[in-house]
Formats: structure tokens, sequence, C-alpha cells
């Protein structure tokens, strides 16, 4: 087996290699002075397994095509198998076609991969959990759950009674009631409207929250326009300590100043992309996760036992 790291979150793939002892293969991934991506594999792989970590995150566009470009320079040399690990799968959010003549381009990227070579994907937590039927091929959807709950499980030190897990929107209802069911929490719902895509306005909060501790699950957040509008309704209710967890924070400029700003106490996420950590987002570490699940997959047992949230919380 051979590990292989993108430029798109090389220290990701760096502690990877670290928690499984599999040194990263020597790659050489430079541009051209049209910006034209060049992937030289310097080391010998054939009849190898790859495992090629590379998130398609922003900038996705190029993240994705080096991702490709990689996969068609380790098909040529003749690997076993390609396997691409991309923990933050971009485009996924444009899973379904709601309007009139639009892609449906999270398809158009599975048949992407697959076209250039890819004969497995790990990923984690997909927008749309959908997704890994857009795939031919085998799909392994590794969650954030085991690595948010035993931080927050650690963080009030077991003492859950009083805590509520709240889902931002209805997109996130399935999400947050899972949180809750491992967390042995009550569960609340806010519901929201959106006004554009970086503005939304949260209407009112389905079940009780008020005196407790809230802890807001999402997927993924960028502007944090959905968390922060949450957690004020959710003071406005009269819950106490606000924490919030998302699985993939892209998080911009907007997104920081929004969580400064608001009554969340802390942000927690994972380092599935490239994220700044600040004094209220606090980014955790998924690479004793993912190594784990890639030397299981590789080795063919079963990944099942990694999500045990019992065992997790000892």
């Amino acid at each position: 087996m051979k590990l292989i790291s993108g430029s798109a979150h090389p220290e990701l793939a760096k502690e990877v290699a670290s928690v499984t002892g599999i040194p990263l293969t020597d790659v050489t991934i430079s541009a051209f002075p049209d910006g034209e991506t060049l992937v030289q594999i310097n080391e010998n792989v054939r009849g190898q397994d790859l495992f090629i970590i590379q998130p398609t995150c922003p900038p996705t566009n190029h993240n994705l095509m080096e991702l490709m470009i990689t996969v068609d320079a380790a098909r040529r040399a003749s690997a076993k198998s390609i396997t691409a690990v991309i923990p933050f799968f971009g485009y996924a959010r444009q899973d379904r076609k709601d309007e009139s003549r639009m892609p449906i381009t999270a398809k158009l990227v599975a048949n992407l991969l697959t076209a250039a070579g890819i004969q497995r994907v790990i990923t984690m937590d997909l927008h749309a959990a959908q997704i890994q039927g857009f795939f031919d091929i085998p799909v392994d959807h590794l969650s954030a759950e085991p690595t948010l709950v035993k931080y927050i499980w650690e963080k009030l030190e077991g003492n859950t009674e009083n805590l509520t897990v709240v889902s931002p929107d209805v997109g996130a209802v399935k999400l947050a009631k899972q949180y809750s069911q491992s967390l042995g929490a009550e569960f609340a719902i806010v519901a929201k409207h959106r006004v554009s895509a970086t503005q939304v306005e949260a209407m009112n909060v389905i079940g009780n929250v008020k005196g407790r501790d809230v802890f807001i699950i999402d997927d993924m957040t960028e502007t944090a326009g959905t968390l922060c509008a949450a957690a004020q309704m959710l003071k406005d209710n009269g819950a106490a300590r606000i924490f919030a967890g998302v699985s993939h924070a892209v998080i911009q400029e907007l997104g920081h100043k929004r969580i400064m700003d608001s009554p969340i106490e802390e942000v927690i996420t994972t380092n599935s992309t490239p994220v700044q950590s600040s004094e209220k987002v606090k980014p955790l570490s998924i690479a004793p996760f993912l190594g784990e699940a890639i030397v299981r997959i590789n080795s063919g047992k079963s990944v099942s036992s990694l999500f045990d949230i019992d065992h997790i919380k000892g």
C-alpha cells in the first residue's frame, strides 16, 4: 500500500502517514506557465494499492482536476488499485435538479472520477447521502460523529442530561437526531427561512431549550449564516451555553466574523479541509480515524466498529 498526497491538504496527509506508519510517496506537483497542472510520481508504484488523499475543497475546480490528473498518472504507472480519499466532497450540494435547465453536478463529478480510473472512494459526511449511488464503484461513507461526539462528551464530562442537540434547519434533522441518540440528549429543530445564499432568517424553535445547553449540528458551514441565526434564536428562547458542531468548515472571513459576534461559545469541526483555528473555532484531527479506515479497507476488514459510540465514550 502507498499513500499519495495532493496539494489540497498536505497537513492531513502527513498526519495520516504518521498514524499509519506508511510514508508518503514522493510526488511532484507543479504548474506550467499557462496554469496547467503537472503531476509526476517519482517512485515505482507498479502493482501497488494507492490511496490518494485529496479533499476537493476550494479552490474546488483546481483540486478536482489535480486529483484526476494524479489518478491518471497512477493508472499509467500500472498501479494495482486506486482509491481516492476525499474527506470533503466538493459539488455535493448540487445533487438534484431543483430548477429548470440546471445540472446535477455531483453526478457529473462522480462520472469524471470513475472515468479517470478511480476504483474506490473514501469520503465523509456527504451533504446528500444519495451521492453514494451516483458512483458505480464502491464508496466508503465515513462519519465525523465519533470525533465530534468524543470531544463534546469529554467537554461536558459525560453530563448530557441538560443537553439538547439542535438541527439548524430541516435538512440536518436526520444528522442531529443521530447525534442526540448517541449523546443521550434531547432533540430540537430551528425552522428557518433562507433570504439568500449568504443570509438566513431563523423563524422559530421546535423543542425544549430553555435553561439547557445546546449543541447545534450540521454537515458543513461556509458563511456560518445558518449556525449564527439558529444560535441567536436559541439564545432568545432561553438557551444557556451554545456549542456548534460541523463535519466540514469551509469558513471564509465573513463566517469567522459572524461566529465571533454570535452567542456560540465554540464551533467544533474537523480538519477534513484546511481550517484556521480561532478563539471560537476548534478543528479536530480525523487523521487517526481516517488512517485506521484506510488500513482496514486495504486489508479487507470491516470499518463498522469505528462507529461504536459507546466504546468512544468509554
